[in-house]
């Protein structure tokens, strides 16, 4: 409660002399917390609260700055103060993509995952080296360790002997491999229904702070192959294909063949999938957030269904298979 009256009171003392009444919006997997201001004539703001021994600021106002010169829907930054942790934000409304796709209309999807590639296009074409940092080598590999650590020990309580422990390294490298040789862009990192706001222009985009510069199809794994709402394949396909489309006349680096760009699409998507196990297994038993414990089967399908393909994952499949005491299934390979 102090830590909120000083919140309060900073407001107070950027809007002074107008009254507003302040309530709870949302909260997120960090420390941040956020703020609804509302005045009495129907204007309302979004106050970040971001305690400063546990959230740098920084990067939200530099990456909302990359973004918003992009040309893209993000919040706008009105005052700041460092010091305290305080943001005082333009408001993007409280309908998350997952509110108003839970309802299942397919022309309501189709429009807003429209928005949301125009978007991502946007980002991706005002990419500059040297703005973000690198989503390099020991990045990568220190997501996917969340899995071993958070996933397999500390959830399913098992722990992988010396023969596993080579085989999953081994298997990190080849996915590592495969991400470092993609094309580079402004890479938002959860870019997905839960992030994703209805709102004018669509989509209002949030908690970009952890952005980097990195592999091209990231970001489309995260809308996609999403955690929190699952599509069927075709249906996807479709929206991938189209983003492809408009992201070679565009100009961006995606490979000239289909292929050979879903291939790099599904082994990014293994990267991410074993780094969100690990961090919904470290939300649950760190965190005590087991609300995450209902989305692992979903990542955990998408992850398996992608090992099934290509016979260079074959190895984390068995592995897979072994961990969760199942037979593996046949199925398609590339």
């Amino acid at each position: 409660m102090q830590r909120q009256k000083q919140l309060a009171d900073w407001l107070k003392g950027q809007l002074p002399d107008t009254p507003f009444e302040l309530a709870p919006a949302s909260a997120d997997a960090s420390f941040r917390r956020y703020f609804r201001a509302a005045f009495p004539d129907g204007r309302t703001f979004i106050v970040m609260d971001a305690p400063p021994q546990h959230e740098n600021c920084r990067p939200f106002l530099h990456i909302a700055k990359l973004f918003e010169d992009a040309g893209t829907h993000v919040p706008h930054v009105y005052a700041q103060d460092l010091e305290q942790g305080f943001l005082l934000l333009s408001d993007l409304g409280n309908t998350t993509y997952l509110q108003a796709l839970n309802g299942g209309n397919a022309s309501v999807a189709r429009g807003l995952y429209e928005s949301a590639t125009d978007a991502l296009i946007k980002i991706q074409l005002a990419s500059r080296e040297n703005e973000l940092p690198l989503y390099d080598e020991a990045l990568l590999l220190r997501e996917m360790s969340l899995f071993p650590e958070w996933y397999i020990t500390k959830h399913l309580q098992t722990t992988l002997d010396e023969k596993q422990g080579v085989t999953l390294g081994a298997i990190f490298q080849r996915i590592i491999k495969n991400n470092l040789a993609q094309l580079r862009v402004y890479v938002h990192r959860d870019y997905h229904s839960r992030n994703l706001m209805v709102a004018n222009p669509n989509p209002g985009i949030l908690d970009f702070q952890d952005a980097v510069y990195g592999p091209v199809t990231y970001d489309l794994v995260s809308l996609f192959k999403d955690a929190y709402i699952h599509w069927e394949e075709g249906q996807t396909m479709d929206w991938l294909i189209r983003y492809w489309e408009k992201a070679r006349k565009a100009g961006l680096p995606v490979h000239e063949d289909f292929g050979e760009f879903y291939r790099d699409y599904e082994w990014m998507g293994v990267q991410r999938h074993l780094k969100v196990l690990g961090i919904f297994a470290r939300l649950y038993h760190r965190d005590g957030k087991e609300g995450y414990l209902k989305d692992m089967p979903l990542v955990m399908q998408y992850l398996r269904r992608a090992c099934e393909r290509y016979v260079d994952l074959k190895p984390l499949l068995s592995l897979l298979d072994t961990l969760e005491q199942r037979k593996s299934q046949a199925g398609y390979t590339f």
